[in-house]
């Protein structure tokens, strides 16, 4: 049941299974672990054959197939043509998202959950206690 509702998801759900987690540097900035990756982010693969410290920019969300174009990640068909390798956004880190209004108060809100959720488990000392 899980696999059909993963492939048969209609495309606002996939855009947030086709999520990628953030670099460390933007990790720590941020205070966000990942976020649906879209088309002007710049990303560093990170897994398969592709896996390079080189940065590429997304050209494409191909929502239908799950998976991520990226600026130079090219190779060349039998006649000749270069076509762009899908890459799924699992295995890739977003090292720059492009930052618009709405994106910015996403990466606040789950920022701001993050941090409510951090200070949740804390126990209590006793100045509290009264």
């Amino acid at each position: 049941k899980q696999r059909k509702r993963h492939f048969q998801a209609p495309s606002h759900v996939r855009r947030t299974i086709m999520s990628s987690p953030l670099s460390k540097e933007m990790r720590q900035k941020y205070n966000v672990r990942s976020m649906p990756i879209r088309k002007d982010d710049e990303v560093q693969v990170v897994r398969g054959h592709y896996k390079a410290q080189q940065v590429g920019k997304v050209v494409q969300c191909y929502r239908k197939k799950f998976v991520v174009y990226i600026e130079r990640i090219q190779r060349e068909k039998a006649n000749g043509a270069t076509v762009y390798v899908g890459i799924h956004p699992s295995k890739v880190v977003i090292v720059k998202p492009k930052l618009d209004k709405d994106r910015k108060l996403i990466l606040e809100r789950r920022a701001m959950s993050r941090k409510s959720g951090a200070d949740k488990g804390a126990k209590y000392d006793e100045s509290q206690m009264e």
